[in-house]
């Protein structure tokens, strides 16, 4: 069995193992983490190996208008996208690996035509520093919380790492002081918010950019759903489960202290309801698809809730990886390093607005994660960047740069800044050189190179056509993929922004 706090300790060590380049500056920059670790159970010794196979860092989107045809562009370097695609060039090379004869220790054969499953005893687990942008970070904040104060980030846990908080609210919240529980145990807490597992209707709220006339996410019944959903969401965030030993008298004053929320720069989707952005706890509304902040064009990025919600559904490996998998890969754990959290917003965030989603094609579900947070805080983060800040270091900013670490034997460390690589030349814009390994282009090239690497007699069934030239071809011909973000859309995110075609047409 492995704690939260080995998880991150393990996530930790090897950020600082990595070179300088690309990393904050001490006490003037910060970034948040975000980390895939494989777990292997070793049944023969009864013990567990973990592994970090990918790593991410960063905080940055380009603008819509950044966006490239070419698919050269790295458009989203938040952490968790980019230790989520450093993964898939990782699960690329095991495939790749295997199909090739030289074996792997993640994936086996099936007895289905082409296609893989994890080995026994494999599994994967998402770690990242931070509570993710969006959903989840609008957190209930106690009037206890809003006063505990500057005494907390001074303050030292048993493991030598300071506390605080991971990012102010826009209207300043100082940090809180809590403890939280490790994997092995979740800690009690004073009041803890309604399961809102147990709400109804489920929190899903739609999305898309689409305006079909046949599109379910327009009309009086999606705003009326909409409507209904972010009343029961105003509702559930300030009401608290009345435990059997505490009078009705007790609770109300317990719940009259929930004040306030931790807010998120994420705005809601094109479609949605807008947050009301009324004072304390009517700033937000909860529930619903965000796309990420950007200083000057607006992005296009769904909010790391969002993607998560999304994982938890379709899996971590995409629609690409999907031709040669029996089964989706899911995370079985997600794991949160010391920061403002709420296990009830991650559930909601991540868990329940599509808890709901059914008539999913075979090898997909809706695969819940166990959601747990660290003691430990990551040293870069702005709560340790605004302690260690020194006079004249400048003013405190996030780091303009994004890492990316995975276990793959060609370039495994991978820099980059503005979508490209860090450092490079307006010159060179346009070229391989630019271009980061984890861009859309460069991912579908390992694909195909997986592709002409598989003989021919155990190439998968839909990878057989000859009409596959574009990313966009080789994404829709994963038939059960594509089944099951159908219904994933229709039935919890049918206000999700689509893709434009013209973005995916690239060879």
């Amino acid at each position: 069995m492995v704690t939260a706090d080995e998880i991150a300790k393990l996530c930790y060590e090897r950020f600082n193992e990595l070179p300088r380049r690309g990393k904050p500056e001490p006490g003037r920059e910060w970034t948040p983490l975000a980390a895939v670790v494989k777990i292997t159970q070793c049944a023969n010794l009864g013990t567990v190996e973990k592994e970090v196979v990918s790593l991410g860092s960063g905080t940055k989107c380009i603008g819509q208008t950044a966006m490239s045809p070419k698919g050269d562009v790295l458009n989203d370097s938040h952490a968790e996208v980019i230790a989520r695609r450093g993964c898939v060039r990782y699960l690329t090379q095991e495939l790749h690996s295997a199909v090739s004869g030289r074996g792997s220790s993640v994936f086996c054969q099936t007895v289905h035509h082409g296609k893989w499953r994890l080995q026994p005893g494999i599994s994967f687990l998402f770690f990242t520093s931070h509570t993710p942008c969006g959903d989840a970070s609008i957190i209930p904040m106690k009037s206890s919380q809003l006063q505990a104060c500057t005494s907390v980030a001074s303050m030292k846990n048993d493991q030598g790492i300071a506390g605080g908080l991971k990012r102010k609210a826009k209207a300043h919240i100082p940090r809180q002081n809590s403890k939280h529980p490790s994997l092995k145990e979740n800690g009690p807490e004073e009041t803890k918010p309604k399961n809102i597992q147990k709400s109804k209707p489920p929190f899903s709220l739609p999305s898309s950019s689409s305006t079909c006339d046949d599109d379910p996410s327009h009309g009086p019944s999606a705003k009326r759903h909409q409507e209904a959903v972010s009343k029961a969401s105003a509702e559930l965030i300030i009401k608290n489960k009345i435990p059997s030993n505490i009078s009705t008298v007790v609770f109300a004053r317990l719940n009259s202290q929930i004040c306030d929320v931790l807010r998120t720069g994420a705005k809601s989707v094109p479609g949605c309801l807008a947050d009301p952005l009324q004072p304390g706890m009517g700033y937000h509304s909860i529930g619903l698809l965000r796309v990420k902040p950007g200083r000057g064009q607006p992005t296009l990025s769904l909010s790391c809730s969002d993607k998560l919600a999304r994982w938890v559904v379709l899996g971590f490996q995409g629609a690409l990886l999907s031709h040669y998998l029996q089964e989706a890969l899911y995370f079985s754990t997600v794991v949160v390093g010391k920061c403002p959290f709420s296990h009830e917003a991650m559930q909601r965030a991540l868990i329940t607005r599509c808890s709901h989603v059914s008539d999913l094609p075979v090898g997909f579900s809706v695969s819940a994660p166990i959601i747990l947070q660290s003691k430990l805080e990551f040293p870069f983060s702005k709560a340790q960047t605004e302690l260690q800040h020194k006079a004249g270091q400048g003013s405190i900013t996030p780091c303009g740069a994004a890492i990316s670490w995975c276990n793959v034997p060609d370039q495994p460390l991978d820099v980059t800044a503005n979508g490209f690589k860090q450092g490079v030349t307006k010159k060179a814009l346009g070229t391989a050189q630019a271009r980061s390994a984890l861009c859309k282009l460069e991912l579908f090239h390992s694909f195909l190179s997986l592709v002409s690497s598989t003989q021919a007699s155990v190439l998968p069934d839909s990878l057989r056509r000859t009409d596959l030239h574009t990313y966009l071809d080789f994404k829709e011909a994963s038939k059960t993929y594509q089944q099951a973000w159908q219904q994933l859309r229709n039935q919890a995110f049918p206000l999700w922004p689509r893709s434009d075609r013209d973005l995916l047409l690239f060879k």
